[in-house]
């Protein structure tokens, strides 16, 4: 056995050792009462940095890694006559407060990033709450039009499409109230104009079978259709239509 061997206790609790390191290390723990010591209070130490409580480091640790330091007698200059050999005891608390720094800067920047993801999702809900608030002044602003007009069909599998058409707003409102869609296919929205392909105007997500479409321009299309599509949507129609509302 080494006194160097006395150093590998951070190392070791923070799984920073080899294979063989970790063999020899344990064997020593099986005889030296300090290390054993030295490797609970340091368990303990990470385990409550590791806890799902903690978004930032506690208090007590800067204060202990602090009078740890404070109390913890520097290496003496190196003198070529007489080299002065640390103990093993003093490496190893120095090797622990070098740990235990590692970690309060780690849990820091947890700390911050856990910060970073939570106001991201503030602003990201905050963003999808505003348009959620213009879509439905927009939909209100064109079903108030004197000029709007409705039409709808039904949908071949149940259901309905109503179209909610105002040239003054140059805009329509499609609302879709369908039966479900069969598994693996969702409903697909498209306009259809004059000399084109018809166009994507809404793909609705998996399982979801009613929805409100706001689309601009809609007064200058013929026609306002529905298919089932694969998960997704598709580029142009691959089935028939399920429902075809004129426009025109």
């Amino acid at each position: 056995m080494t006194t160097e061997i006395h150093t590998l206790v951070g190392a070791y609790v923070l799984d920073a050792v080899d294979d063989i390191e970790r063999a020899a290390f344990e064997r020593h723990l099986r005889e030296c009462d300090s290390c054993r010591a030295e490797v609970d209070e340091f368990r303990e130490t990470t385990a409550h940095l590791a806890h799902d409580t903690w978004s930032v480091p506690p208090p007590w640790l800067r204060e202990n890694v602090m009078a740890e330091v404070a109390s913890t007698r520097q290496l003496p200059p190196m003198v070529p006559e007489a080299p002065a050999a640390p103990s093993a005891r003093g490496l190893s608390r120095r090797r622990w407060l070098v740990s235990a720094a590692a970690v309060v800067v780690a849990a820091a920047g947890a700390g911050a990033a856990v910060y970073a993801v939570q106001d991201q999702r503030v602003r990201d809900q905050r963003q999808i709450a505003e348009a959620a608030r213009l879509n439905e002044a927009r939909v209100r602003q064109i079903l108030a039009a004197p000029d709007v007009v409705l039409r709808e069909q039904p949908v071949s599998t149940g259901g309905r499409v109503t179209v909610a058409s105002s040239r003054l707003q140059n805009a329509g409102v499609v609302l879709l109230a369908a039966e479900s869609a069969p598994a693996g296919r969702v409903f697909q929205l498209w306009t259809i104009r004059p000399g084109a392909d018809p166009a994507n105007a809404g793909v609705l997500a998996e399982g979801q079978s009613a929805d409100v479409v706001v689309l601009e321009g809609l007064p200058g299309a013929t026609d306002v259709a529905l298919t089932l599509e694969p998960p997704g949507g598709s580029a142009a129609p691959t089935s028939a239509l399920l429902a075809d509302v004129k426009l025109a």
